[in-house]
């Protein structure tokens, strides 16, 4: 086992259950200190109850390994704070962070009411957001830093029903681009994670086959691989069921219109061409598209010399 992780200390965030669970369960037997965060409540977010949270932690310290419970809402920036300087001052230190709290209130987005949209937000972008800024600048002074942002195919690739969901998913890959780039000079690397898991979250959705073949720990061994010392950056990991791919954000090299009455009309007639893959790139930043839309006008003669 070359990944080992005695001596540092995580937080894992949505952890008395299910893939958060697992997370927490498997860096502590690699050596990890870890504080065990769940609010307790239901798949909506309704309720709350520190049981869930300790009993992980029990399991944690019956196999030999450190951990503390925490019940903050990530949604509570405060409570965050709170629970981030627990860490520290039992340990000294948070080296990882692990952003897995998630709530799901799935309707079509005709049905769909405001406050449900905004929940989803709250706690799966917010509530990362939350709990990054709290760890931030400790990781930035310790020049060391292990963050996973917990994403979806949902978000990646869309899904019925979610549009909450999957707004929020995509979001935190926007959000782990620019935080890889920031964090990068001060060895924190920031990486996604997007898991195919039978957890509660999925109950009636799959087999009970497919919910044994996918299930949570067959996920874990992917995020003990994204928080170690060696870790990549901006690295969108899928995972289950044993199995594991990389998802891109990529753009194609498309095709020069120019800007005259009929650009418009020459769009509509090249979705074809604009959308060939073959030369697509994998753009290392969100400067790349202009550079490469200013060459491509610079090479048809296009850029404007005044």
């Amino acid at each position: 086992m070359s990944i080992d992780l005695t001596g540092r200390v995580a937080i894992v965030t949505g952890a008395g259950g299910g893939l958060g669970r697992e997370h927490a369960l498997l860096l502590a037997r690699r050596g990890a200190k870890v504080v065990v965060n769940d609010l307790g409540g239901s798949v909506a977010g309704v309720g709350a109850s520190a049981g869930a949270a300790a009993a992980v932690v029990e399991e944690i310290r019956a196999a030999g390994g450190q951990a503390i419970a925490n019940a903050a809402s990530v949604t509570d920036f405060a409570a965050v704070t709170d629970m981030v300087e627990q860490a520290r001052s039992m340990w000294g230190k948070v080296d990882i962070l692990v952003n897995n709290a998630g709530v799901l209130r799935d309707k079509t987005f005709a049905k769909m009411s405001l406050e449900d949209f905004r929940t989803v937000i709250e706690v799966h972008l917010m509530g990362s957001v939350h709990c990054t800024k709290a760890v931030w600048n400790y990781m930035r002074d310790q020049s060391y830093g292990r963050i996973v942002l917990t994403t979806s195919s949902s978000g990646l690739y869309g899904n019925f029903g979610q549009s909450n969901y999957g707004a929020a998913k995509l979001a935190l890959v926007g959000l782990m681009q620019t935080l890889g780039l920031e964090g990068a000079k001060n060895n924190i690397r920031v990486n996604c994670l997007a898991p195919s898991a039978g957890t509660r979250m999925l109950d009636g959705l799959m087999t009970d086959e497919m919910a044994k073949t996918l299930s949570p720990g067959s996920v874990s061994p992917g995020v003990l691989a994204l928080v170690a010392e060696d870790a990549p950056n901006r690295f969108i990991l899928c995972a289950g069921g044993g199995s594991y791919e990389r998802a891109y954000i990529t753009m194609t090299r498309g095709i020069y219109v120019g800007v005259d009455d009929q650009a418009a009309d020459t769009v509509a007639q090249n979705w074809e061409a604009i959308g060939d893959r073959v030369t697509e790139t994998i753009p290392e930043g969100g400067m790349q598209q202009s550079r490469l839309e200013f060459e491509k006008a610079r090479l048809a003669g296009g850029v404007n010399q005044a």
